[in-house]
Formats: structure tokens, sequence, C-alpha cells
């Protein structure tokens, strides 16, 4: 049996002790099971493992003691990008993320709208832009259905909206408007709104015109959603986003008690972004409380292919896609430069190739200037050329991505619209998670959420299999390019933590790590992908409380 040091005894530490029997032990690193059968829990670290009998011996009076009858016990799955806060506000409206037609959604409106009290606001979400087929994106293909009520209906990228005639009304948006960023509101020949706004700038406008939840309701719908994922076996995410009142409600859930992950949270830092501020956000990190932390920066360095605000090396298939997000680049690299000299990471968007190239030289720079040793990052490498493939192991640059979007938003036949845009050459080119892991880079997976469904066992399945999680019997987008079942654990574990600096206590199941636990009732590994996401959670384990625990054990 291994044992803590004096410092995390188990009988001496102060909260509530826990042990697991009758255990399998998953090791994320062999991707075997380990020969002990049960561990304890104390101070919310991972105090003994062993057998039952010797595990058990340690249990007194305080002691919660559950048997697992041979559940699987992983380290706890944590989501490499989400957007928490923001994720519970979108998907409070109408899902239209089911809908495969313009006729589907024009439905799925309708009824909406029967349902509304006089001038009150419809707030849609998931819509896809593949519905729309040859048509352009416009609030026109939904009239009259939504003429006279004020809608926002966010596309699945959530980089984009449709906007209804009477929400641009309202909002005073009655033609095109100039932004510090790569943000558009579309408009028409004669300079009228189409209803498509591109980019939060754009967004924003209109967004502000609608009604706002109060604090009460925001933390009573983030509180639901975490739970929810802690359902789904999370511990932990990495949120990319700490805008409004995020910050206060992770707080006021921390204290009460109420947060069931660990958060580790990245402020976003936008083009105009001044010395001040900059030195701002510098100061802000380390911040936090016992469940989460500010750490890092997100950055953008370009949009999405599917609006045509990603940044290409060459344009896509209407001529769009050929600008950064940032107006100056070079901007972008000076701040990359400051913030790494500040041995603060970053984490940037970027989706493009142009974007990942930019990034990387960027990073590259960063360090030429200095010896810091500070884990980058960049997210959703949607397409990259061979070039770019080593240099994330060269620069030690983590590649977080979400297989997810490349399963449900892309066709194996490339007649989806973000292949068309790009044409065959790049779209076959698309999330080379197996491409960047042979390169040797840290690849870390998550889901988006809102903008993928966040179980962690449907991101790790789509990881593996690359297809459609409505409809299995699709084929796959790329299966050359799919990760085997202990790497794709392994990106929701080990490569989490080492992302985030944690590898010496986070992500394995050790004597002196964090005790946050996932537990299945079967092994994950084995599981076939295709089965993977309905395979039962039966415990999870958040600094060694439970927060969700099956009614079977």
């Amino acid at each position: 049996m291994r044992t803590l040091p004096q410092a995390l005894d188990f009988a001496r530490a102060g909260r509530d002790p826990l042990v697991l029997l009758s255990a399998r032990l998953l090791d994320p690193v062999t991707g075997e099971l380990l020969p002990d059968t049960a561990l304890a829990v104390s101070g919310g670290r991972i105090a003994a493992l062993g057998d039952d009998r010797r595990i058990r011996s340690l249990a007194d009076s305080s002691t919660t003691v559950i048997d697992l009858k041979g559940a699987v016990v992983t380290p706890g799955l944590v989501d490499g990008h989400l957007h928490p806060v923001s994720g519970a506000e979108l998907t409070q409206g109408l899902d239209l993320s089911g809908c495969t037609g313009l006729e589907e959604v024009r439905e799925a409106l309708a009824r909406e709208v029967r349902t509304l009290a006089p001038g009150a606001w419809l707030h849609g979400w998931g819509l896809d832009p593949n519905v729309f087929g040859d048509r352009p994106i416009e609030a026109a293909a939904l009239a009259p259905v939504l003429d006279d009520v004020p809608a926002l209906l966010q596309l699945f990228d959530a980089h984009s909206m449709l906007a209804s005639p009477r929400a641009l009304e309202l909002a005073g948006v009655d033609g095109p408007r100039r932004f510090d960023q790569a943000a558009e509101v579309v408009c028409d020949e004669a300079g009228r709104p189409t209803g498509l706004l591109l980019e939060d700038a754009a967004c924003e406008l209109v967004e502000r015109a609608a009604p706002q939840p109060t604090h009460a309701e925001r933390r009573a719908r983030l509180a639901a959603a975490l739970r929810s994922m802690a359902a789904a076996g999370l511990t932990g995410g990495h949120a990319m986003d700490a805008n409004g009142d995020s910050l206060a409600l992770y707080t006021d859930l921390d204290a009460a008690g109420e947060l069931p992950l660990r958060l580790r949270v990245a402020p976003w830092c936008q083009p105009g972004t001044d010395a001040d501020a900059l030195r701002a956000l510098i100061e802000e990190q380390g911040a936090g409380g016992r469940l989460w932390r500010t750490e890092g920066v997100k950055l953008f360095m370009d949009g999405t292919i599917d609006n045509g605000t990603a940044w290409l090396e060459r344009p896509d298939c209407h001529g769009e896609s050929t600008h950064a997000f940032w107006p100056d680049p070079d901007a972008y690299t000076r701040i990359v430069g400051e913030l790494h000299r500040a041995g603060v990471p970053t984490a940037t968007h970027a989706i493009g190739d142009a974007a990942v190239r930019h990034v990387l030289d960027s990073v590259d720079k960063a360090l030429a200037a200095g010896d810091r040793v500070v884990r980058h990052r960049i997210e959703h490498i949607e397409t990259v050329p061979d070039d770019t493939l080593r240099r994330f192991a060269e620069l030690g640059v983590v590649a977080s991505m979400q297989p997810t979007h490349c399963c449900d938003f892309t066709r194996a036949d490339h007649t989806d619209n973000w292949s068309r845009r790009l044409g065959e050459e790049r779209a076959s080119r698309a999330w080379r998670c197996r491409d960047l892991w042979d390169s040797g880079a840290t690849v870390v997976l998550g889901s988006d959420w809102p903008i993928a469904p966040y179980p962690p066992l449907a991101v790790m399945a789509g990881a593996r299999h690359r297809r459609p999680g409505r409809d299995l019997t699709q084929p796959p987008h790329g299966p050359d390019q799919a990760l085997t079942a202990l790497e794709a654990f392994q990106s929701m574990t080990i490569n989490p933590a080492y992302a985030a600096g944690e590898e010496h206590e986070a992500g394995r199941l050790a004597v002196g790590h964090r005790a946050d636990l996932t537990v299945f009732a079967d092994n994950p590994l084995t599981t076939p992908a295709t089965d993977l996401p309905e395979l039962p959670v039966v415990l999870t384990v958040l600094d060694g409380r439970p927060t969700h625990r099956s009614p079977s054990l």
C-alpha cells in the first residue's frame, strides 16, 4: 500500500474522508488497470491506494465508504475548452441544432412564436448554416415567421447570428458599422442590413437591446449547467472567457459550496487593448477561489470558416476569409510577447491556416526574446498544411481541438458549407488530430460548449470514430485522423493537466494527487467508440467530494 507523508496523513486531515472499494483503477499513462482495488481520499487528495482490506481499515465513523461493485475509476475528465457562463445563457432559448432544413427551422420558429407574449423576444441557438443550402444566410429566408417578432438566432459557431427586422429596428441598426476588430453588420447592395451579424462586436449591437436576465437567473442557470456537466463525468474545464459577471458568479458558487467543476479561466484580450488594460490582465492572473482561478489569456486570430471570417492563406470559394481578426496582426504578436515575458500563458483561437501560422510565428518570436517556460496554446486548428505540424512540438505549443465539430458540422463527402468554402484540398486536412499527435504535439480535447454538447464521453468517441453523433451509420470524415481510445482518454486527463502546468498534482491516480475522479460502469478504453457516449457515469468526485452519484451505488 502507498501512503502519504505525515502532512497529508489520512487520519489527520480536516475534511471528511472518502473510501472507494471494489474498484478497477485505470492508469491513464499505460491504459492498464492498476493492481490496487481501492483508494482512500482525505483533504481533497488521494491519500492511499491498496487492496480493499487495507483501505477499509483506514475508515472511521466520519468516513464515507462506497462499494463501487467493480466500476472503473479514472482521473477526473477535463474539458479543454468550454464557455460555462455564456453557454448557460445561450442555451436557454429555442434549440435549433436538430433542424436539418430551412422548413424545419421555420416550423420550429412558428411553434415558438405562438408561445410568446406580445413584444417578447425570441432567442434561438445552434442554427446550422447548412440549412440554407445555396441561399444566402439572411433573415428574409425566415419570413414571414419573424417579420414582426424581435428575434436573435445564434448560429452554431457562436461567432454569428441572425437578427430579425424587428430586432434590428429596436436596436437602431439600419446600416453598416465600423469596428476595431473584424466584425460586420452584413448589408445588401442598397446598404440595408440583411440580418446577418458577424463576430461579437456586431452581435452585441442588437443583443444589448434585448431584455437581460437578472444575476439570480444567471446564477441558477450556470449552477444547473455545471451540475449536468458533473453528472456527465466532468470534474474540470478550461473556461475560455471571463466576460460580464462570470467571475462574480464563480465566486458566489464557490463560496456556497456549489461549484461542481474545477475551472481554469482565461479572460479575453481583444484588438485595441492598451497598455493599462494589458497590465490589468497580467495583474489578474492567479485570482480566484478554492475551485477556480484566473490563469492565462484568451485571444482571437480569426473567426470561423462557416461565416467567412477565418484567416486563410488563400481565399475561400466566396473570396472571403482573407483577413485576421486583429486589423494589425503585428499588434497581436507584440502582446503575445509581453504576456510571455510576464509568464502568462496564452490561448489563441486560430482556425484557418494563416491564423495558425501567425500564432506559431508569434510564439516563436516570444521564445527567442527570453528563456521563460510558458505553455501557450492554439484553439481549434481546423485546417493546417503539413509544414505547420512539427512546429507545435518544437515550440511547445499545445494543440487544443474539438473533434465533435468535425463530426457534427461537416460531412465525409465535403458537401457541407465548411468543406465547400475550403475546397477539396483544404477540406481533406480537417481537424488533424492524428497528424498533430504523431508530430509530437500535446493534444487536448474539448467540446467548446455551447458550440457542441459537453458530455466528455461523446467528445472522446468523436475523436475515435469521427462520425456524426446523431447518425453513426454515416461515413467518417478523415478516418485517418482518428485517435486511439487511450490517446483520446489521455487528451482529457493527462494532457489538460500538462497544459495547465498541473501534471504534478492532476491527471493521474497517484498518492498526493487531487481527488478529482470519474467512475464508469465499465472500462472506457475497451468500450467501442460508437457505444462510448452511452457508458454510464456512476460517480463523479471533485476535491474529494461526490458531485454526482448514481442510485446504483
